[in-house]
């Protein structure tokens, strides 16, 4: 029997403030700002037992929302590990604290607006 690897992708939405504090003064992301990330979580793996799925998108959800609401409607500075949170840096947050509880998570990837995204890690 072949090996089958599959890919499931969960939606969220993270809603918070923040300021880059490395940037200059005249950034404007050096201010204080708000951001609605739009936020996918992928995890892979093979079917497991006979439920015949990889993860149970209902665990993946409350897994992923009892950490978001950590940062909801909060600035990112103010959480240790985010004093800098640029967006890679919250995608690296997310999936390092993540795959602690969900080991089949594969990847993170984080929009701040309809024209950027981020995501972590990149396999080569």
């Amino acid at each position: 029997m072949l090996f089958e690897l599959f890919e499931i992708k969960n939606q969220f939405r993270l809603e918070s403030a923040r300021h880059l504090p490395r940037l200059s003064k005249d950034h404007p992301c050096a201010r204080i700002h708000g951001h609605s990330f739009q936020i996918v979580t992928c995890l892979r793996g093979p079917l497991v037992s006979d439920l015949e799925w990889v993860r149970d998108y209902h665990e993946i959800t409350t897994t992923v929302e009892s950490l978001l609401k950590t940062l909801d409607h909060r600035l990112l500075n103010e959480i240790p590990g985010l004093e800098n949170p640029t967006t890679e840096n919250l995608c690296r947050y997310l999936f390092q604290n993540l795959k602690l509880k969900l080991p089949q998570l594969y990847q993170v990837s984080i929009k701040e607006t309809s024209t950027t995204e981020c995501i972590f890690p990149v396999y080569a």
